[in-house]
C-alpha cells in the first residue's frame, strides 16, 4: 500500500526511490509489526480478561499448570492483526505470492478462532470436531495448492529441491499439491501442539520465520540464487516483508508471552503461524529445509504418534506425558529450562538450514 504511494511521490522526489528496496520495507515490516503488537497488546489483554476469555487448563497435566488458570488466551489475534497490517503497509500487493500466504494464513487463524470460540465462550470442552477442522484445513491447503500450481510460470516451482545439493530437483507435477497439502497442515498442527509452555511456540516460530525470510529473498534474486546455487523463484523475495512482519509480531507477542505469561496464544495464533510457515517454506522451494529448521516441532508431534501408537498396541507409554515438553515438565525440569534449552535447539537447526543454502 504504501509501496504504491512511495513510488506516486517519487516523481516529485527521488528520495521516495529507497523505498523499492526489499531490505528496507522488509524492516519497516519488523519494526511496524513490533510497534503494533506494543500498542494494542495491552488492551487487548485487559479486553480478554474482562470477557473471561481464560485458557482451560487440563486436569491430567503437570499441577505447576494450575497456577496458570485465568490467564487469558487466544491472544494469537495479537500476532495476526499485526501482521496483517504491516505487510499490507509494506509488501507490494500486486506479487500473488503475498496474498497466497496472507489468505492461507488468515483462514487458519479464523479456523483456530473458531475453535478458540467454541471451547472458551461456548463452553465446549471438545472446541471444533476434530473432523470439521481437519476438513477446513484441508480445503484451504488443497485450494493453496492447486493455485501455486495452476500459476506456476517456471518449472522450479512445482519440483522439489534437495539440500546439499544443487543439480537435483524432482519433478512432481500433481504431486506438488499433495506435497503443499502435507506441509502447510502438518506444520498449522506441529507448532499447535508445541504450544504448550509460556513462549516455547512463539520463539521458534520467529527464528524459523526469520531464516524463511532470509531464504525468500536470496530465492528471489537472481544473482544471489545464482551463486549461492539455489532455486531462482521469480517474485518469492517480497515473502520477505510478511516474514519480517511475522518476526516482529512474534517479538511484540513474546514479550506478553514470556514466562510467566499475561496471554497465551490459543489455537487462533498457533495454527495460523504454522500455515504461514509451511506455505512460505513452499513458496520457496525449501520444504527439506523446514523440516530441519522446525525440528523442534517435528519432535513434538513425533512423540504425540508414538505415545499414541504405543498406548493402541501395547497399552504401555513411552513418554511420561506428551507432547514431549510435558514429559520434561514431569522429569522435575523448571519450565523455563525447558522453554530456553528448546529455543537454544532451534538456533542451532535454523542455522543448519541455513547452512544448506551455501553447503551444495
Amino acid at each position: 500500500m504504501l509501496l504504491v504511494l512511495a513510488e506516486y511521490l517519487s516523481q516529485y522526489h527521488s528520495a521516495f526511490n529507497v523505498f523499492q528496496y526489499l531490505t528496507l520495507r522488509t524492516i519497516l515490516g519488523v519494526l511496524t509489526a513490533l510497534i503494533i503488537a506494543f500498542v494494542v497488546g495491552p488492551g487487548m489483554i485487559r479486553r480478554l480478561s474482562k470477557y473471561q476469555l481464560n485458557q482451560p487448563i487440563r486436569d491430567d497435566g503437570p499441577e505447576t499448570h494450575l497456577v496458570k488458570a485465568g490467564t487469558p488466551t487466544m491472544g494469537g489475534a495479537l500476532i495476526l492483526v499485526a501482521m496483517a497490517i504491516s505487510t499490507l503497509l509494506w509488501a507490494d500487493l500486486s506479487n500473488r505470492y503475498v496474498w497466497v500466504v496472507l489468505i492461507v494464513t488468515g483462514v487458519f487463524g479464523v479456523i483456530g478462532y473458531i475453535d478458540d470460540y467454541k471451547k472458551l465462550v461456548k463452553k465446549d470442552p471438545k472446541g471444533l470436531s476434530a473432523k470439521a477442522k481437519y476438513l477446513m484445513q484441508s480445503v484451504c491447503a488443497l485450494g493453496a495448492g492447486i493455485y501455486l500450481y495452476e500459476t506456476a510460470t517456471v518449472p522450479i516451482e512445482t519440483q522439489l529441491i534437495l539440500p546439499f545439493f544443487k543439480d537435483i530437483a524432482l519433478e512432481l507435477g500433481v504431486l506438488f499439491i499433495a506435497l503443499t497439502y502435507f506441509v502447510i497442515v502438518g506444520t498449522s498442527n506441529a507448532v499447535n501442539l508445541t504450544d504448550g509452555l509460556d513462549g516455547l511456540a512463539i520463539m521458534p516460530t520467529v527464528l524459523v520465520g526469520g531464516a524463511l525470510g532470509i531464504i525468500a529473498y536470496v530465492t528471489g534474486h537472481s544473482k544471489f540464487a545464482e551463486y549461492l546455487a539455489i532455486p531462482y523463484v521469480p517474485g518469492s523475495g517480497e515473502v520477505a516483508v510478511f516474514c519480517g512482519a511475522m518476526v516482529g509480531a512474534g517479538l511484540g507477542f513474546l514479550w506478553f508471552n514470556a514466562y510467566p505469561a499475561q496471554v497465551f496464544m490459543g489455537d487462533v495464533g498457533a495454527l495460523a503461524l504454522g500455515a504461514a510457515l509451511g506455505v512460505i517454506a513452499v513458496v520457496v522451494r525449501q520444504e527439506l529445509v523446514l523440516f530441519v529448521m522446525g525440528g523442534v516441532f517435528v519432535v513434538e508431534t513425533l512423540s504425540v504418534m508414538l505415545q499414541v501408537g504405543s498406548y493402541k498396541l501395547t497399552g504401555k507409554r513411552i513418554f511420561r506425558m506428551a507432547p514431549l515438553h510435558h514429559h520434561f515438565e514431569l522429569k522435575g525440569w523448571p519450565e523455563p529450562r525447558i522453554i530456553v534449552r528448546f529455543w537454544i535447539v532451534t538456533v542451532i537447526l535454523v542455522l543448519c538450514g541455513l547452512a544448506t543454502l551455501k553447503l551444495r
